[in-house]
């Protein structure tokens, strides 16, 4: 198993190397200067379109509400607790400064994706909408040999980012908490995920659109309370944020130092496992969703960045670093990470521990259904609308045995898996940059006469 793990770290360490990190930030950059900064010009306005009223003329089959809630619970998982988590233990708390410039960049990035997910949907046998970086790639630029390894890549992700990740990070938080069995976990999970996912995208857009909004203020709440109890340690946790973001982190407790290109390296990888800018997987949400503009929807989900890795992940890292668990060792000398680091934050609170485990458990769960959505999307892609219910039997009975992995080596498959899906989604970006600012260009001339109106 040791043999395993080191080549998995290898090759997710080849992946996430600095042509992937250029790649992405300069995508990023890019889409920034080609929109004009659409993310921050109109920010005020898309966030207003999230609780806007529904078109007439709308097309889709989930509300654009449920579009955002169902793209965020894919997003907002365990990245945003676990991810970070080890993402500070790995690379400092200088990986907080990469994960906010990548999540800004990365608005962009997430809008452009949305559009294009929405331009080029269809109808398919089923009379579902289908849509993503496999349509676009193959509509939008005839690359249909791109599209099917995206779509081969996406149907694995899945099982690895969106059903293992999440529902080991479950299990471990609950056996911290109440002491369960890891197995008895993932039976519980693989059947409740059975119920959601066998209604379809509808069955899994209600669900989200009712739990994402409820955790995430359970969760924010929760940690601005220890944030503001710990009032005075929050200048230093910003200086040492600033400072380790270009000089490295020097060694803390039972955690070795961390250089400048390993800050960036885990701010940028979680920053992308958190709101998922640059891996175009969330923009199947997208396309599903009821809407009269490709522009519209992308404004909508182009805030799902802003509020899974600016607000909640700067939530987790300010309370790791304001109750000074980072460097914490378990008995065996072996430094605290994941899930149980983050217990141990909010356990400085009392029945904080709770609020992680409660949180985690309705972040990661949802993170599972939706990717087992984006999932049967990419199946379906290659081989059809008959696919599906073999992809999501497949995908819910390895819930299951997912509870009980080695946490490290599922975290480094996982990233594996992220890296490859975001070359050939970038690329596509890059060569439908046109096709981007020529229906931008379309939609804000539509907003202004809305606005004249």
């Amino acid at each position: 198993m040791e043999y395993v793990q080191t080549t998995l770290d290898a090759i997710r360490n080849a992946i996430w190397g600095i042509p992937l990190l250029l790649l992405l930030l300069g995508t990023g950059v890019y889409l920034t200067f080609l929109l004009k900064g659409v993310q921050f010009r109109y920010l005020g306005y898309a966030i207003k379109q999230v609780f806007a009223k529904q078109h007439a003329d709308s097309e889709g089959d989930i509300s654009h509400f449920e579009a955002l809630m169902t793209s965020l619970a894919g997003a907002i998982g365990t990245g945003t607790i676990v991810g970070v988590a080890t993402a500070v233990t790995l690379g400092g708390l200088g990986a907080m400064f990469w994960m906010w410039v990548t999540a800004f960049f990365g608005m962009a990035t997430k809008y452009a994706e949305s559009l294009l997910a929405v331009k080029y949907r269809e109808l398919d046998s089923r009379n579902e909408m289908i849509g993503g970086p496999m349509q676009y790639i193959e509509r939008g630029l005839g690359w249909k040999w791109m599209a099917a390894v995206f779509a081969i890549l996406g149907a694995i992700a899945a099982i690895g980012t969106g059903n293992l990740v999440q529902v080991n990070s479950i299990a471990e938080a609950v056996n911290e908490t109440w002491a369960f069995d890891p197995w008895i976990t993932g039976v519980v999970l693989a059947i409740l995920t059975g119920i959601v996912i066998m209604g379809g995208v509808k069955s899994i857009g209600h669900v989200a659109g009712i739990l994402v909004p409820i955790m995430a203020i359970f969760y924010i709440i929760g940690g601005l309370v220890i944030i503001v109890l710990n009032y005075s340690e929050i200048p230093g946790v910003f200086s040492n944020i600033f400072y380790s973001a270009f000089n490295g982190q020097a060694a803390v407790g039972g955690v070795a130092g961390a250089s400048v290109m390993m800050a960036i390296q885990m701010g940028v990888s979680r920053s992308v496992f958190s709101n998922e800018a640059g891996l175009g997987i969330s923009s199947i949400a997208a396309a599903a969703a009821r809407t009269d503009s490709p522009g519209r929807q992308a404004m909508i989900n182009m805030t799902g960045a802003l509020l899974s890795t600016i607000i909640v992940c700067t939530i987790t890292g300010l309370v790791l670093g304001v109750t000074g668990v980072i460097g914490t060792t378990h008995s065996s000398g072996n430094a605290v990470t994941g899930a149980t680091l983050a217990l141990r934050a909010f356990d400085t609170l009392p029945g904080g521990m709770y609020i992680v485990t409660i949180g985690l458990i309705l972040f990661a769960f949802t993170t599972v259904i939706a990717w087992a959505y984006y999932g049967e999307k990419c199946c379906e892609y290659l081989f059809g609308a008959r696919s599906v219910i073999i992809y999501r039997i497949l995908f819910t009975l390895l819930v299951i045995p997912g509870a009980a992995l080695k946490i490290e080596m599922v975290w480094s498959f996982a990233d594996a898996m992220n890296g490859l899906m975001v070359i050939p989604n970038l690329l596509a970006l890059i060569g439908l940059s046109t096709v981007i600012v020529k229906e931008t260009r379309r939609f804000l001339q539509q907003v202004q006469e809305e606005q004249k109106a």
